[in-house]
């Protein structure tokens, strides 16, 4: 599926992105072949990066597996469930206060043997939920179930989630099937012709951007969206509120784990489709949606069997599929812990799982197995069930609002809006922290956790080859910052004995080649007598992932499978880079300062280049004479308030906006001259 939006004005920016990708990382762009060797002992220096972050993957699950190995006692078993939801709620950035939910029915309609209402509440003011309500005909109060779809564009009217649903109301179980955000009733990207722009996974991506530098994530507004579902069940006298369940496949499957672990009145639970295990989905499909991948889970020990632990011992069956690209291997090894888990509180009998012989889905066996499970705890009764063949309805007979789009609908409020009130409230707090420098550079290492340079390992270096051009050498170098971690540089010498200047760290988005080529700007700076090492920090240039130059690398910027892995590490890429800034500074000053006379050096960024470089620079301003930000993102206050930005995931840090923005790093260089040219905005266009 293309990410690319239909959009003109959307389309001509990422298309554009994409073209310049290309060219400056095409090979010999500046006249040289490339730095790196083909193989990089395991890796190549396109998979470089994954390989290095799946290897600190692994070792934390394997950290995670060791500690699970250890639990023993009912204290044991409590501390783990909540320091699993500690880091959880850590991970969303709380949750927003109830608020009235303002629900009304749009529309209603009877069938034999169940009937259904149309539903529009708010899980936040103006934040619409659209949804349909199947109900039993016999007399309530019924126990119920809420039902987040997987990722359909028609969501809530997908004939497989009908299906689910209305055979929970034929056999005892309302069922409320609710639209996710950026799905069905709820698109958040809408042209000018009024569809939608994007797939639903693209759309959860670009809001998840949207999301990060809050300290936040997509999933939390679809979480709330299910919580605030539980709440509008509760509301009513026709449904049982101490017999509320959630199930769902695939993205629904998700919610469900999440609402399951997160909410203790889901009474019972049946996902499906998604539970695994991180280690199987990366040794596969690699990590997937946006709202899958919570920030530093992976090394805080949260993984998927932990939504399953945390509810115990409330009832879970977890379904899966023999042929599900969510490996089935992980989802048994997930169901053996749980298990376990379970036996050891005294409730065995309160975890199951069942596998159908399919692929990914939702097919009759999981729908009839989880009406089972419900109607098990529910109504006391185990008897078997089945499914015959009934008719559904379309999509247009599901709608809950006139013209079938919330953001169509009077009040209505996107995702990115609420954002934006979000970061006007911590503007206050940013302002606040700032008026003590010292304590806010303290608070900007700890957010990103950038290590001081003090504490950097020494770079190991390589030279691999050399060449000579008028008035300089280039020689090619590949400097390892840290094990697993290859930059590939040029470094730039001029013959004249005299210089005129200290050494300069180049930096460019597009590769060291875009402005290495002979006559170019990397040869004119040398040739004023300064050493110029132009370098490709991690994940650029040579080392961007091959298939991180498609269609999703052109809304999400290159590498965004990394740059995921990196996230569910704790970790962003403006950090990683950052150091590698550091590092590439220490090794400049420690071959060429002396020679210049100069104890500082002066860093040209351009592109991508500029946040990192910003914050290597801003933490430690000893090391720098001056910061030349040539087409750098401005703000990250942007980055929030644009629907659909561009190449922006690589350039944002978690919870940063919490503390400080990109103006104020700047503004914290009193001792290094700092020179702006051209500020990008979050679309790649220039700011006013």
């Amino acid at each position: 599926m293309s990410l690319l939006p239909k959009n003109p004005h959307i389309r001509s920016l990422a298309a554009g992105s994409f073209l310049l990708c290309s060219l400056f990382t095409a090979k010999g762009a500046g006249g040289d072949e490339p730095v790196l060797p083909a193989q990089l002992g395991t890796a190549t220096p396109g998979t470089m990066l994954q390989v290095y972050l799946k290897q600190q993957a692994f070792a934390a699950l394997d950290q995670r597996d060791l500690a699970f190995e250890k639990i023993q006692s009912s204290e044991q078993l409590t501390a783990w469930q909540q320091e699993r939801r500690e880091s959880f709620l850590g991970a969303l950035g709380g949750f927003p206060e109830r608020t009235p939910l303002n629900a009304r029915v749009t529309g209603q309609m009877a069938f034999a043997d169940y009937r259904l209402e149309k539903i529009l509440f708010e899980s936040q003011p103006g934040f619409y939920v659209t949804a349909t309500l199947y109900l039993p005909l016999s007399p309530g109060p019924h126990p119920a179930a809420v039902h987040p779809t997987g990722h359909s564009d028609s969501a809530k009217a997908a004939e497989l989630y009908q299906r689910a649903s209305i055979n929970l109301a034929k056999n005892g179980i309302a069922c409320l099937c609710y639209d996710p955000i950026g799905q069905g009733e709820r698109r958040q990207y809408l042209g000018e012709d009024q569809k939608p722009l994007f797939g639903t996974t693209g759309e959860h991506s670009l809001m998840d951007v949207s999301c990060t530098p809050l300290g936040t994530n997509v999933a939390r507004y679809m979480i709330w969206d299910g919580m605030r579902a539980v709440d509008y069940l509760q509301s009513r006298t026709d449904i049982d509120p101490k017999r509320i369940g959630a199930t769902g496949i695939s993205g629904g499957g998700t919610m469900s784990s999440y609402l399951g672990a997160l909410d203790e009145r889901i009474a019972a639970s049946a996902p499906g489709c998604y539970l695994t295990g991180f280690r199987r989905l990366l040794e596969t499909i690699g990590p997937q949606d946006a709202e899958q991948n919570l920030f530093g889970q992976i090394t805080k020990g949260l993984d998927h069997g932990d939504y399953v632990l945390m509810r115990a011992p409330r009832p879970t069956l977890v379904m899966a599929a023999t042929r599900d690209f969510f490996d089935i291997s992980g989802a048994w090894h997930l169901f053996r812990q749980s298990k376990r888990f379970y036996t050891r509180l005294g409730f065995s009998e309160r975890v199951e799982m069942l596998e159908t012989d399919t692929t990914h889905g939702f097919p009759p066996d999981m729908r009839v197995g989880a009406v089972r499970w419900f109607r098990r705890w529910f109504l006391g009764n185990d008897t078997p069930v089945g499914e015959e063949n009934f008719p559904v309805l379309n999509e247009e007979q599901l709608r809950c609002t006139p013209e079938g789009q919330v953001l169509r609908f009077p009040g209505a409020k996107s995702l990115v809006a609420l954002n934006r009130d979000w970061e006007a409230r911590l503007a206050t707090q940013r302002r606040k922290i700032w008026q003590d420098r010292t304590s806010a550079l303290a608070e900007v290492r700890r957010i990103t956790g950038i290590r001081a340079a003090a504490n950097l390992p020494e770079a190991e270096v390589e030279l691999a080859g050399k060449s000579e051009r008028t008035g300089c050498s280039v020689e090619k170098v590949i400097l390892k910052p840290e094990p697993g971690i290859w930059l590939p540089a040029l470094r730039f010498e001029p013959k004249d004995s005299k210089r005129s200047g200290g050494p300069v760290l180049y930096l460019h988005g597009g590769g060291k080649q875009a402005d290495a080529g002979p006559g170019g700007p990397i040869e004119a700076l040398a040739l004023t007598g300064r050493t110029v090492l132009a370098v490709d920090l991690r994940g650029i240039g040579e080392t961007i992932h091959p298939q991180g130059k498609g269609d999703l690398g052109a809304l999400l910027g290159t590498n965004s499978t990394e740059s995921t892995l990196a996230y569910l590490l704790g970790k962003s890429f403006v950090a990683m880079r950052a150091e590698d800034v550091l590092s590439c500074s220490h090794y400049l000053l420690k071959t060429a300062g002396a020679a210049s006379h100069s104890a500082q050096v002066a860093v040209v960024a351009i592109g991508e280049t500029g946040v990192p470089a910003l914050h290597a620079v801003a933490l430690e301003p000893s090391l720098f004479s001056s910061l030349k930000l040539e087409r750098a993102l401005q703000s990250w206050v942007n980055v929030v308030g644009t629907p659909a930005s561009l190449n922006q995931k690589n350039s944002v840090v978690f919870g940063a906006l919490r503390a400080y923005d990109l103006p104020d790093l700047a503004g914290s260089l009193s001792s290094v001259k700092i020179e702006i040219l051209g500020a990008l905005n979050a679309e790649g266009r220039p700011t006013p």
